[in-house]
């Protein structure tokens, strides 16, 4: 059976898959307003990773966490923004010059950033949800249907290792491997 797009009056993209139930992606996000707070985005799901992993706990591999974060929904007012987003965060080092995955994780988060006083923004707070026990919950009460269903996708890791690559001054097709 081939998949078939409809679009809906939200903006949202409806497919029908192959095994016969719907999924749904998110609907339109202001690509002006993410392009200007995805990279503050980023540096903090980055820096608040930072020492958490187990590359962190063997200095010789010079552990790095590098982000990426989609944006599931996104909105903005008096100044103030709220992203839903989900996110993966990575950590990698180096051996024997190859590139090396010790730590990682995907999941939702929702970041709260406002304007500062220079008219971008900076990130105010940060909210994940509880390992286990209350996930479920958390992430229903934080994000609509639409985008809890596009959170049941895997973020590819290509642009992670390729940053990570470029960071370290590894070649392009350095292999990556386990800590």
């Amino acid at each position: 059976m081939s998949a078939r797009r409809w679009a809906v009056g939200t903006g949202a993209v409806v497919v029908l898959v192959a095994t016969g139930t719907w999924a749904a992606r998110p609907g339109s996000v202001d690509t002006r307003l993410w392009d200007q707070v995805r990279p503050l985005i980023e540096a903090r799901l980055a820096a608040d990773s930072d020492g958490t992993g187990y590359g962190g706990e063997v200095p010789a591999l010079h552990a790095r966490w590098f982000c990426r974060a989609e944006a599931l929904d996104l909105a903005e007012r008096g100044g103030e923004v709220r992203a839903g987003v989900d996110t993966l965060c990575l950590e990698y080092g180096v051996r024997e010059g190859g590139l090396v995955e010790c730590s990682g994780g995907q999941g939702p988060q929702v970041l709260r950033l406002e304007r500062d006083p220079h008219g971008g923004y900076r990130v105010v707070s940060r909210e994940a949800p509880p390992d286990g026990a209350g996930n479920a919950e958390w992430t229903q009460a934080h994000f609509g249907f639409f985008a809890r269903a596009a959170l049941d996708d895997a973020m590819p890791s290509d642009a992670l290792e390729n940053a990570a690559r470029a960071h370290f001054g590894l070649p392009a097709d350095a292999p990556v491997g386990d800590c």
